[in-house]
């Protein structure tokens, strides 16, 4: 980076340029795993492990939020606080334990809304079962920060040897996601900008540590990802350049809410780069897939599940994509910010 260079929003957007700004911050820290061996920052997956003793594996993943409106259908900054670290802890292979939770909050900002976004966090620990044992809070003058700013860290355990990282996805391997995808992203922007739709958008906001654990229960996943900040498509991705495999996927078989592709087409955006809150993407053994699917459909949180795509091998570490009319091309990250602040 020249010293005329400056952050963007686009920076913070889960595409290639918010790769580029976490390879600079990085570049200053010496990557390597924990004292104690386990899994660092060299392998930017979602957390880091610690590899405790020759049962247990601890899991740590942090994740500050920030959203505009802090209001919006199906949740609120709490609830996204919560349910966001807990994901991110959960396709890691590890059961969630324990939340840290921090605030920090605009003078001036209203006890009554203070209280609703309480609730909500309350909410999803009590329905999670992940307890907040620790945290901080600060209040900064007015104007300074846009009203609330909330940073959680989630600590999981996982059973040795089951910690899941991007980068061990193999040809044959079936994709697979929970559920429609594209429904926060698009969600929060309708009720941001008041555009109107015959049925409600509403965020796919919720705590997935329940359905990870069934899954857990049949098979170890080869990779798992929550596909928020840029979606879908950097989820894939992210699985294909860390695993270093090529991965196929039908654009017809991926489950998308009409009202979320009308959206899109309205707004000129590509569903497959708009955010989820409330999804999975894994990446399983083709002889376990059709069990996983079954066992996801049977689920409240993965009644629409569906098998997308399947890792091949090939020597470009690509994610192709075949279009609804029986054409390819390489599904790729968003440059930057398509709906800014919606997590």
């Amino acid at each position: 980076m020249n010293e005329m260079q400056k952050v963007e929003l686009a920076h913070g957007a889960g595409g290639k340029k918010m790769d580029e700004l976490i390879h600079f911050l990085t570049s200053f820290l010496e990557l390597k795993s924990p004292a104690m061996g386990g899994i660092g920052l060299e392998k930017f997956d979602d957390g880091g492990a610690i590899f405790l003793d020759e049962k247990v594996d601890i899991v740590v993943s942090t994740d500050a939020h920030t959203i505009q409106p802090i209001f919006f259908p199906g949740g609120d900054i709490g609830k996204l606080a919560m349910t966001g670290t807990i994901n991110d802890v959960a396709v890691m292979g590890a059961k969630p334990v324990a939340i840290s939770l921090a605030m920090v909050i605009e003078e001036g900002f209203p006890f009554n809304l203070l209280e609703k976004i309480m609730n909500s966090i309350n909410t999803v620990s009590k329905e999670a079962g992940v307890p907040i044992i620790t945290g901080d809070t600060k209040v900064m003058p007015r104007g300074t920060i846009d009203q609330v700013l909330i940073t959680t860290t989630g600590i999981g355990i996982a059973e040795k040897g089951r910690v899941i990282t991007d980068d061990c996805i193999q040809p044959g391997d079936i994709i697979i996601v929970s559920g429609t995808i594209g429904d926060h992203g698009i969600a929060i922007l309708s009720h941001r900008e008041g555009l109107e739709f015959e049925t409600e958008l509403i965020s796919d906001l919720a705590p997935l540590n329940g359905l990870m654990e069934e899954i857990l229960k049949v098979t170890t996943p080869r990779a798992m990802r929550d596909p928020t900040r840029g979606g879908l498509a950097s989820c894939l991705a992210d699985f294909a350049s860390s695993s270093r495999v090529g991965l196929h996927v039908r654009e017809d078989a991926i489950p998308i809410r009409d009202e979320v592709r009308a959206a899109c087409e309205m707004l000129g955006f590509d569903p497959l780069h708009v955010s989820c809150e409330g999804k999975i993407v894994l990446a399983v053994p083709e002889d376990d897939a059709e069990e996983v699917l079954s066992l996801m459909r049977a689920h409240p949180l993965g009644k629409r599940a569906a098998i997308i795509g399947k890792a091949i091998d090939t020597r470009r570490a690509k994610v192709i994509l075949e279009t609804r009319i029986g054409g390819q091309r390489v599904l790729q990250k968003p440059l930057g910010e398509l709906i800014p602040r919606v997590c």
